[in-house]
């Protein structure tokens, strides 16, 4: 079995252990009515959108979600939320320290407590539990949107039920053999669709794309064909599923709670990986972080 299978195959213990540390950390995380930003890179910024859509949702206050290299340091936040497993990549360790010069409250939500991470935010909620060996994202991303979500009172157990249920029913039938992924999404759910994109490139080099599900009719649609797959990990606009059926491409509606969707996805990206003979744990071009040189940072 790879790393990213078992790891992948763990989530529902994992999100049950983030939802109950949740209430402990409660006090380093963004409280209602504070004006907050959630970043990170790659998975975890899409995380972070996730997130942050649940935030403003619930009505705890305005939240923004920024890759780590493009955070806006002219905007004024009560306290910025980091999402880092590794604790090492480069963008999110320039931006804690010119945060903490800047005397921004920041806390980080980290895998590896033993990282360079530790001394530049001032507060850590550590999920060492969710900690991977895979290059490929799976638990601790989930495993750190579900205290999120938590911290904000969108968490329910019938979530980590459905993760279970993802986790042993049947793949959507030949979805396997598809070569085009389009993921789609609604709300806090959009930036999941943008990290199940994410995964069947990481994992299985596949074309895929990923919208919010409104916009899909505005363009996307058009290469929509025999032998393509659209994907809605949430409540699909009226009329949808059969405008993506006329076009002969493969429509799944999504039956579960958005995350436990994307639990499905995780497999599906595995299961593409092992059609097309790949080793997920071992995708091209990948390392588990990014830690750029002085010189590739000024080349940015």
């Amino acid at each position: 079995m790879s790393h990213v299978a078992y790891e992948l195959g763990t989530q529902p213990q994992c999100w049950e252990r983030a939802a109950e540390l949740a209430p402990a950390r409660r006090a380093v995380l963004p409280q209602p009515g504070e004006r907050a930003a959630i970043v990170g890179c790659g998975t975890s910024y899409y995380m972070a959108q996730a997130a942050a859509a649940l935030r403003e949702e619930a009505g705890q206050g305005e939240t923004d979600a920024f890759p780590a290299s493009e955070f806006p340091l002219h905007r004024r936040y009560d306290r910025v939320v980091a999402l880092t497993r590794s604790g090492t990549t480069t963008e999110v360790l320039d931006l804690l320290a010119g945060l903490r010069d800047a005397g921004v409250r920041t806390t980080a939500v980290i895998g590896d407590p033993q990282t360079p991470v530790t001394a530049l935010a001032d507060e850590l909620v550590v999920l060492d539990f969710a900690d991977e060996q895979s290059v490929v994202q799976t638990r601790f991303a989930t495993t750190a949107l579900t205290l999120l979500r938590a911290h904000v009172g969108r968490h329910t157990a019938a979530a980590v039920a459905d993760a279970r249920t993802a986790l042993v029913e049947p793949l959507p039938e030949q979805a396997s053999s598809r070569g085009q992924f389009t993921f789609l999404g609604r709300g806090w759910s959009v930036g999941l669709a943008h990290e199940a994109a994410l995964k069947m490139r990481e994992a299985s080099l596949s074309w895929s794309e990923s919208y919010p599900a409104m916009e899909y009719r505005h363009g996307p649609i058009s290469v929509t064909a025999p032998g393509t797959l659209t994907w809605s990990l949430d409540e699909a606009p009226e009329g949808l599923a059969e405008q993506v059926r006329a076009t002969g491409g493969q429509w799944v509606g999504g039956r579960l709670d958005p995350l436990a969707e994307l639990v499905r996805v995780h497999r599906l990206a595995i299961a593409v990986a092992a059609h097309q003979d790949l080793d997920p744990d071992q995708p091209r071009n990948l390392t588990r972080s990014v830690i750029l040189t002085a010189g590739e940072e000024a080349v940015r």
